[in-house]
């Protein structure tokens, strides 16, 4: 079912606020028309995909990689044609998004 989260959120151990939007889920924001909502998300999007904001990770055999989906936005570049990769995730339980 849809859930409403904040668009800024507050990490719970650091303090630091961060964009918590998504442009796969996202779908409207409270309060706002749809054209607004999307007017808005799209300047969001682009501030949240800037090149100088990102950390691309190069993967070699064996590599591990963690994040944490609190403060982050992440996505599978499909540049590795040819090679098998293979991924476990682990999902903690955690808080709601304040």
């Amino acid at each position: 079912p849809p859930q409403r989260h904040p668009i800024v959120r507050t990490h719970p151990e650091t303090g630091i606020k961060s964009l918590f939007i998504n442009r796969n889920f996202v779908t409207g924001i409270d309060g706002m028309t749809q054209d607004e909502s999307r007017s808005l998300r799209h300047r969001l999007y682009e501030q949240v995909n800037r090149l100088e904001i990102t950390c691309r990770f190069r993967w070699q055999p064996g590599s591990v990689a963690q994040w944490d989906n609190r403060c982050t936005q992440h996505y599978a570049i499909p540049d590795y044609g040819g090679f098998h990769r293979r991924m476990e995730r682990v999902t903690m339980i955690g808080d709601r998004p304040r």
